[in-house]
């Protein structure tokens, strides 16, 4: 499958374990790379919802004079986002916390914006997945934020993990979007490369 993607060497610019694994899933050869810290900034004005494709795009360009005729970056970005407020990555364990109780028994959007970038041609899309968590108690996101990592997961959670499993009552959209890259859309654009 994709064997139009022959042509390209293919570069994942994520540290993400999670996005490592499921681009694995699609069964085509990349590399991962990292620039280290980029700007993760958006405009104020912008709608919260458009941020995490701008931010991917973003980071494209920051690949965007290092890459080869031959080469195709992939960068993604993702945020949740409750009310317009936006929960990136929390800052220690008492953030997660928070984080974890303010989107307790609510319904809020997981949105991942994704570039696909070459020398000649740049695609960019967003996926958003509604997720409605039941009520969790103090001690449930006490053993949470204890016993998982919180602190690299956009909303202080990973959906495929223990709070996953007890907490999200239904979701609506893909669920490998909550985990980080909607493989499904991204298969689908990567088709026609």
């Amino acid at each position: 499958m994709l064997e139009n993607l022959a042509k390209y060497h293919i570069l994942l610019a994520s540290k993400s374990p999670r996005r490592r694994e499921l681009l694995s899933e699609l069964r085509i050869p990349f590399n991962t790379i990292s620039l280290g810290q980029l700007d993760e900034t958006y405009p104020d004005n912008m709608p919260k919802s458009e941020a995490p494709q701008y931010i991917a795009n973003k980071k494209a360009d920051a690949y965007l004079r290092q890459i080869h005729d031959n080469e195709m970056v992939i960068t993604a970005d993702t945020l949740v986002i409750l009310n317009e407020k936006v929960y990136g990555k929390p800052h220690d364990n008492e953030d997660a916390k928070t984080m974890l109780r303010e989107l307790s028994g609510k319904v809020h959007d997981v949105v991942t914006g994704v570039c696909i970038l070459t020398k000649d041609r740049r695609t960019s899309f967003t996926a958003t997945t509604k997720v409605k968590f039941c009520e969790i108690t103090d001690e449930e996101i006490e053993y949470y934020v204890e016993n998982y990592m919180p602190l690299d997961k956009a909303g202080s959670y990973g959906i495929q993990e223990w709070i996953g499993t007890i907490a999200v009552e239904w979701i609506e959209g893909s669920f490998y979007n909550v985990m980080g890259l909607p493989v499904h859309r991204l298969y689908q654009e990567l088709k026609l490369f």
